[in-house]
């Protein structure tokens, strides 16, 4: 057999996680229009936004540890899958919002602690050459995973009222026993084919971990609204040294615009959060249809995924910091624009109007991860490139988890056009604090 061949069979298992993962990524939506129909309001669906994000860290913190001492690989992912099969049995017998913003929660509990394993799993037996190659495989299971989820969830959405004639809350609920199914057979694929018994080291474990970036553990970001996860949480911290004195530290290490750069980063991701946080609520309280949010959704994430290559283009023929602030004013002003229109305009002509504005906002996000990256590795130096790039991520996504709580807050109390305004009012002054950081190629960079 070649080696061609000993690869194409040995990754026969990721179809099992790609199963999960295409439940987990109907979840994603799902769940919080399922919180909705059981009396959530903007707020609450925020916070469930948030609590996906911070519940997986300490999962995925536990679970890198146990692999490293065990040295044992399948057991973790499959306990990943049947669990995440669990909470989607339990889901249907929930009827209170907050139970589902704790099943939620240990959803996404579990899903995170696979990222560690998935990491290493992938990389095994592979020389560091490969390595990108490899990453490359699993973003494209996951990634395609989690876009078939949604598309799933749509189509079911759809004709589940129309042609079953199943209300919206049952609709819902037989989904969910569905991705359990779904995921159930994803552990079965696992077992039969994940590959022989792994030789790897406690200590050579530890060491790959640690070369591991926040982005390889991220695939779901191109088919996934809210920019942050729990994965890219987790590999972020493990490239940060906190202690006494961090703030000194960093204050020392990293220059000015570097460190004015990351603030900027925070605030705008704020801003992003703020938006999409509530915005399932509002689009339900808008008129539109599950099914409908679904093709919103689907259309952004699609968005996205097809523009990340013409971004990295065009970064390398404009100037970066440019493109990155007309995608950030575009947001910044469809914010608002989406409140107004999806509320004046009734679906379905306002399913076109609020489309073409999530196919935009879509694309302008893969323009503002791409720049952001490159901007950061510009500001730093190569000997604390890795750690800049580490907390660029970290605060991105707690900044996010934040955001999305503050959203949710003012949606509930003043409304969605006011939560809306101040997400794309974060957004400018996100670009105001960045404007100090924008460099040039005759400025040196420090580090």
């Amino acid at each position: 057999m070649s080696d061609a061949d000993q690869t194409q069979t040995t990754d026969t298992w990721l179809y099992g996680w790609a199963l999960g993962y295409a439940a987990v990524g109907a979840a994603s939506l799902l769940v919080p229009l399922y919180a909705i129909d059981l009396g959530a309001g903007a707020f609450l669906v925020s916070l469930i936004a948030a609590t996906a994000a911070f519940a997986g860290v300490p999962g995925a913190i536990l679970w890198g540890r146990l692999v490293a001492r065990t040295r044992r690989r399948r057991p973790f992912i499959l306990v990943a899958l049947g669990a995440s099969a669990g909470v989607f049995l339990v889901l249907p017998f929930l009827a209170s919002p907050w139970t589902v913003l704790a099943a939620n929660a240990a959803l996404w509990f579990v899903v995170a602690a696979a990222a560690p394993v998935l990491n290493v799993v992938v990389v095994e037996g592979y020389e560091p050459s490969l390595w990108t190659q490899r990453f490359g495989l699993l973003n494209h299971y996951q990634g395609y995973g989690w876009l078939a989820g949604l598309v799933a969830g749509g189509v079911w959405s759809a004709v589940a009222g129309s042609h079953v004639g199943l209300p919206a809350l049952a609709a819902k609920r037989l989904f969910f026993v569905g991705g359990a199914t779904a995921t159930l057979a994803g552990v079965f694929v696992v077992f039969l084919r994940y590959p022989e018994a792994a030789t790897m080291s406690e200590q050579r474990f530890r060491r790959l971990s640690r070369r591991f970036r926040a982005g390889n553990g991220g695939a779901e970001r191109a088919t996934r609204a809210v920019p942050f996860g729990p994965a890219r949480i987790y590999w972020a911290l493990r490239e940060i040294r906190l202690g006494r004195g961090s703030l000194t530290r960093l204050r020392g290490r990293f220059s000015a615009r570097l460190l004015r750069y990351l603030l900027a980063a925070t605030v705008f991701f704020a801003g992003f959060s703020a938006f999409f946080g509530p915005l399932p609520a509002y689009l339900v309280d808008a008129g539109y249809a599950t099914d409908e949010v679904f093709v919103l959704f689907i259309l952004s994430s699609a968005a996205s995924a097809a523009a990340y290559a013409r971004a990295g283009t065009a970064a390398t023929t404009f100037d970066p910091f440019r493109l990155q602030v007309g995608a950030l004013l575009f947001r910044a002003g469809a914010f608002p624009i989406v409140a107004v229109t999806g509320a004046a305009i009734a679906p379905p002509t306002g399913l076109l109007v609020v489309g073409a504005l999530f196919l935009a906002l879509g694309a302008s996000w893969a323009v503002i991860a791409v720049t952001a990256t490159g901007l950061v590795s510009e500001l730093a130096s190569e000997a604390i490139r890795a750690e800049a790039l580490g907390i660029y991520t970290a605060i991105g996504s707690l900044g996010g988890g934040i955001g999305s709580v503050l959203g949710g807050a003012i949606a509930d109390a003043v409304g969605y056009l006011p939560a809306f305004g101040v997400a794309g009012g974060c957004v400018v002054v996100g670009i105001l604090v960045a404007g100090g950081a924008e460099t040039t190629a005759h400025e040196p960079v420090q580090g």
